[in-house]
């Protein structure tokens, strides 16, 4: 069952989904199978593994619920054999759900306490619709002050109560009203206070179709509701659901096939319990399961842009080569300094006071002046914070007259990152500023290396980040980050333990254990000493060693992504073409003319892991990161009131969201280009079709609101 459904689910082979959850119950990583075992999965990539992972873990924890249901179902005499088949064949949990509803503990209901009163029966019979007499009449055989039931109208309530569980309880009843209300109803909001001003005014008096409305509008609209803006209800058809309700809950008596004809004395009441049914117990139910399903679509929706997003900017070019010095701005406490080398190595830090209130303007340019002439400084990293404009302006008339660029770096999480313990560790003598001056210039030079110190929640390329899954938001972040991190890979002799907690097979027990065996031993000489280290054994090493390099290693290919176990079929790859390591690299080695299929057959190796070695030998070590826009370094300041409408500028990609895409064009204000100005030939889907963060674009201003701080841009010039 869990074979086939991820077989169709993923448009996979039978034998890819079984080698797959074979080599994910051996305890491999989903980098290392996506790298290392292209050959036994069909080079399925690291998305679609991590799909095939998390839809495994569903289906395991459906089969174990279905195992469970059988048993208590049969453990109360109530399983047959229709019932078993239903629930095997289950697909979901809220289906399960359904099929065990009528058999679930509950809590003291109108119905169980009917029932305690013994008023089953009288049910039973009204359900039957076979009486000859009035309901009223037959009721009065049920009447017992002792149970509180002193009429008949009392025992003929009760009566009803129960009914209405029945019907409520039915698997099959809730499955096609859920349908219903989802493809035919709509979601209505109304503001709580219509004269108020909030950003959620959209929302005052809004509707739109369930199965339509896109998922950034159901998290506004939660969000709104949380905060006690608004209110937001289903609304749906309800006549043809109660209709739908009474055809199956009425027994037609006539034996004429053309006359309906139902019993006189039960109709009403069944039709009284009907409608008690769905008003009170199964719409609450339905509209609660379509909000939660409809949020946790949204949230699926925008973690899954949430994550494309992180690893965009975690693929973001590094500046490499550069000294920097990162300004962390502020008023009153003033902007702190950090200069680093090209190497992220501390070199100095300063506090200067340009803005207001002390306004030392002259002093601090002096102060900053110096620092560039004594440590040659390339690049300023201004972070995007308080005071940012004001600094911006400070620096651009310090680097006049010099070779000196600015960038103005969005310092998200810059704050986080030092107050953390990490930091604590990391500079225990730094200020939290001076920490925060450091991660912004860090996170120009290396931003993969820097931006792993900070929880990708606090990251700043979300949408609704809080108000989601925080469970859900924080695994799929920490696949990501594992992801770009394993793909980039680490050097074994610099990385610090955020980094190393992210490699294939190391947690942060064994990343601390690396770092200890490093600062007691000196610098690695080789992968294989891996093994040395505490508490790292075969499978660690095994799951780890292909995605950390040694710079000048004891073995060349140490410094390739090539995998030790593959070490043996290289050197004779390298034998057989008469080259040695000293050619790995080189412009002389040439695989043009080798049969693939030949040398896969004889070294004993898989096509696509011969491949991948080729690849590495003519490109050792490539940083994939080399590929992507490089970040666009500034001399001159631009402001809002710089900006003309038709203006046509360049700009970064910052963020993403389901309506369009921020583009940060140097103003410390994000453009916003709307998903209808990303292109003008096609219908877009979804921005990320079009743009990616981190990219360089051309775009055209349409719209300046001074006031509220607003640029519309586009991108079709």
């Amino acid at each position: 069952m869990i074979v086939e459904t991820l077989q169709n689910e993923l448009n996979l082979t039978n034998w890819q989904v079984e080698k797959v959850i074979k080599l994910i119950d051996d305890g491999n990583t989903i980098p290392f199978i996506a790298r290392y075992r292209k050959d036994v999965t069909g080079s399925l990539n690291d998305e679609t593994l991590r799909k095939f992972d998390e839809r495994l873990k569903y289906l395991r924890n459906l089969e174990d619920k279905k195992e469970k249901i059988i048993k208590r179902i049969d453990e109360l005499g109530k399983l047959d054999d229709d019932l078993k088949s239903s629930i095997l064949n289950a697909n979901t949990l809220v289906e399960l759900d359904d099929l065990y509803r009528p058999f679930k503990s509950k809590k003291r209901t109108r119905a169980t306490i009917a029932r305690e009163k013994g008023l089953e029966p009288l049910a039973q019979i009204i359900l039957a619709q076979d009486v000859k007499e009035s309901i009223k009449k037959i009721a009065k055989k049920y009447i017992d002050p002792e149970k509180e039931i002193n009429t008949a109208e009392d025992a003929i309530d009760g009566a009803k109560d129960i009914i209405a569980e029945i019907i409520s309880d039915n698997s099959q009843f809730r499955k096609k009203i859920r349908q219903n209300t989802f493809y035919t109803g709509q979601i209505e909001t109304k503001a709580k206070d219509k004269d108020s001003s909030s950003e959620y005014e959209i929302y005052y008096n809004y509707s739109e179709d369930l199965r339509k409305i896109p998922p950034h509008r159901i998290l506004a609209i939660n969000r709104a509701e949380k905060e006690g803006i608004i209110k937001g209800k289903v609304v749906c058809e309800v006549d043809e659901i109660i209709k739908y309700l009474n055809r199956h809950m009425l027994k037609n008596i006539s034996s004429i096939p053309e006359k309906i004809e139902y019993n006189r004395y039960t109709t009403p009441i069944i039709k009284e319990s009907v409608e008690d049914s769905y008003k009170r117990l199964i719409s609450p139910a339905i509209e609660r399961e379509i909000r939660n399903f409809l949020t946790q679509k949204a949230e699926e929706k925008s973690i899954e842009v949430f994550a494309k997003n992180l690893n965009q900017l975690l693929m973001e070019s590094p500046l490499v080569g550069k000294t920097i010095l990162g300004w962390d701005p502020a008023f009153r406490t003033g902007c702190k300094l950090a200069i680093i080398d090209e190497t992220g190595k501390v070199l100095d830090t300063a506090l200067i006071y340009p803005t207001e209130p002390q306004n030392k303007v002259k002093e601090s340019i002096k102060t900053v002046r110096d620092l560039i002439d004594k440590y040659d400084i390339n690049v300023i990293a201004i972070g995007n914070g308080t005071a940012s404009r004001e600094s911006e302006q400070i620096v651009s008339d310090i680097i006049k007259g010099t070779n000196v660029e600015y960038i103005i770096v969005n310092e998200a999480g810059a704050s986080v990152y030092s107050a953390s313990k990490l930091a604590d560790e990391e500079f225990p003598k730094f200020s939290e500023g001076e920490r925060s001056a450091v991660s912004i210039a860090r996170r120009l030079q290396d931003p993969l290396a820097e931006l792993v110190k900070i929880d990708p929640k606090s990251i700043g390329v979300g949408q609704y980040q809080h108000d989601m899954n925080q469970k859900q938001l924080s695994e799929s972040l920490s696949g990501v980050v594992e992801k770009v991190v394993n793909e980039v890979g680490v050097d074994l002799n610099t990385a610090s333990v955020s980094l190393l907690n992210y490699v294939s097979g190391i947690g942060n027990t064994t990343a601390k254990n690396i770092i200890s065996y490093r600062e007691e031993n000196g610098s690695f000489e080789n992968r294989k000493e891996l093994l040395n280290v505490k508490k790292l054994g075969k499978k660690t090493y095994e799951q780890c060693a292909g995605f950390v390099k040694i710079d000048n290693p004891e073995y060349p290919l140490d410094n390739t992504t090539i995998h030790p176990e593959s070490y043996d079929a290289t050197f004779k790859l390298l034998k057989k073409l008469n080259y040695s390591t000293s050619d790995i690299g080189s412009k002389s080695l040439k695989f043009d003319k080798v049969d693939l299929k030949e040398i896969s057959e004889e070294l004993d190796i898989g096509m696509e892991t011969l491949k991948d070695i080729i690849s590495e030998l003519k490109k050792p070590g490539r940083d994939p990161r080399e590929d992507m826009p490089k970040p666009i370094l500034r001399k001159n300041v631009l402001t809002l009131e710089d900006l003309e409408i038709g203006m046509i500028t360049q700009g970064t990609v910052r963020n993403i969201v389901d309506f369009g895409a921020f583009v940060d064009i140097g103003v410390h204000q994000d453009g916003l280009v709307h998903i209808s100005q990303l292109v003008a030939d096609k219908y877009v889907k979804h921005p990320l079709d079009i743009v990616s963060v981190g990219d360089i674009v051309d775009v055209k201003v349409l719209d300046v609101d001074i006031k509220r701080k607003r640029i519309n841009l586009s991108m079709i010039i």
